[in-house]
């Protein structure tokens, strides 16, 4: 199923000042991260942040941080941000039917989140570009397992062009050129 901008929801998950430097290729995934909030803010997709354990994990990135609309920050301390109360709350206010996430790390919150919002009926789309692990062995496994589950794996240009839905308006065209430069 193709991602629609209308149904769709990013979900940010723990990008916090401890845990990033620890991750694979940590610039890359901020940058990517950064990428994708700028997207979505550009397209009116609606961001939710969670955060793991603010007290011990720290903040979202600085980086990330000012790009966060309002209060969309969620503290957890549950590893699947949908086991969180106060993440179910904002889940249902938001009622999309497609969740698009980045975040780290892949086998633990990631991998947790996506497999409790499929079960909950929601389509799920993990950005390989923009999710990470400490370990690139957990990375890999946690990838391959969402896939056995039927886990939409796909990378940001994915997202763009499935959300921006076609070419030729000008729209696109200033999209393209915002975000579609190497």
């Amino acid at each position: 199923m193709l991602l629609q901008k209308g149904k769709s929801c990013l979900l940010l998950v723990d990008v916090q000042e401890k845990l990033t430097p620890l991750v694979m290729n940590a610039d890359g995934l901020v940058a990517t991260c950064r990428w994708l909030m700028r997207l979505a803010s550009e397209l009116d997709v609606p961001l939710l942040v969670s955060e793991h354990y603010r007290k011990g994990l720290g903040q979202t990135i600085e980086p990330l941080r000012k790009l966060m609309p309002g209060k969309t920050d969620i503290d957890k301390v549950h590893f699947s941000c949908y086991r969180d109360p106060s993440f179910i709350k904002h889940w249902h206010l938001l009622n999309k039917k497609q969740a698009v996430i980045a975040g780290i790390e892949t086998h633990v919150c990631v991998l947790q989140t996506a497999l409790d919002l499929k079960a909950a009926g929601v389509d799920v789309y993990v950005v390989v570009d923009a999710v990470s692990s400490r370990q690139a062995i957990d990375h890999q496994y946690g990838l391959e397992r969402m896939r056995a589950e039927s886990i939409q794996l796909v990378t940001r240009e994915m997202v763009f062009f499935e959300w921006v839905e076609q070419a030729g308006t000008s729209a696109f065209k200033a999209l393209s050129q915002a975000f579609l430069k190497h």
